[in-house]
């Protein structure tokens, strides 16, 4: 194996789901400036806005909370493309 080629900084890291205050701990050698005090050790902090803990695949509901509200704004494009798309439907059955 290559010495000096794997990160010097490789530790626990916290990463917290802002959703719904779920952290886990991992290692990691993201750089963070943040921290966060867990049964009395201090780890670093990565802030997520998902995680598995709220992802809805994972927990099995449909609802996505978006905090940006990226996921709202696509949907009312999409319904907006499928209303266009059935009006067109229906003007070539007419004609």
């Amino acid at each position: 194996m290559k010495k000096d080629i794997h990160p010097k900084d490789y530790r626990l890291v916290a990463f917290k789901d802002l959703s719904n205050d779920h952290c886990f701990l991992t290692k990691s050698a993201v750089r963070t400036k943040d921290t966060i005090v867990i049964d009395g050790v201090t780890y670093p902090l990565i802030k997520l806005e998902i995680s598995s803990a709220s992802h809805p695949y994972y927990t099995g509901k449909m609802k996505l909370l978006d905090t940006a509200g990226r996921v709202d704004k696509f949907r009312n494009r999409y319904e907006k493309h499928l209303k266009k798309q059935a009006e067109r439907v229906e003007k070539e059955k007419k004609d």
